[in-house]
């Protein structure tokens, strides 16, 4: 399954290849106050490939907190996080806000919360390089 998003203007977009299709599509709500008061909601695939475009690059900010592993990526224009990049050991790892999802049939999102609280940093970078998506690519 070829799946694309964007934020809301288009300003920053991805293609994230996800085969063979899924029969469901698991996410999770992160609990973290950015996440909340964004409505952030992600979904990685580990053997997927990430794809991502940035029409104009001063529009877009990243927002780094916490531990400042991971950047948020963050479209001036419109405001939305379409996704999320961690750098770890020269290797960029990602997650996609599937709210920002243009062909994905709800149904196949399987939803679920994530309490980070209390995740050491070692246990956190290890958990990426575990669960998000290790073949990212800014075109």
């Amino acid at each position: 399954m070829q799946i694309a998003g964007s934020c809301h203007c288009g300003n920053i977009t991805y293609s994230l290849d996800w085969a063979p299709d899924p029969a469901q599509i698991p996410v999770r709500a992160c609990t973290c106050t950015f996440c909340t008061k964004h409505g952030g909601v992600w979904t990685a695939y580990p053997a997927g490939v990430l794809k991502i475009s940035v029409k104009d690059p001063a529009q877009r900010s990243r927002y780094a907190f916490g531990t400042e592993t991971a950047d948020f990526h963050i479209c001036k224009l419109c405001g939305v996080v379409p996704l999320v990049t961690s750098s770890i050991d020269g290797q960029d790892y990602a997650v996609v806000n599937v709210n920002t999802f243009e062909n994905v049939d709800d149904s196949l999102l399987q939803r679920s919360s994530s309490n980070l609280d209390g995740e050491n940093l070692e246990d956190r970078l290890a958990r990426r390089k575990r669960n998000w998506i290790a073949n990212v690519t800014f075109l």
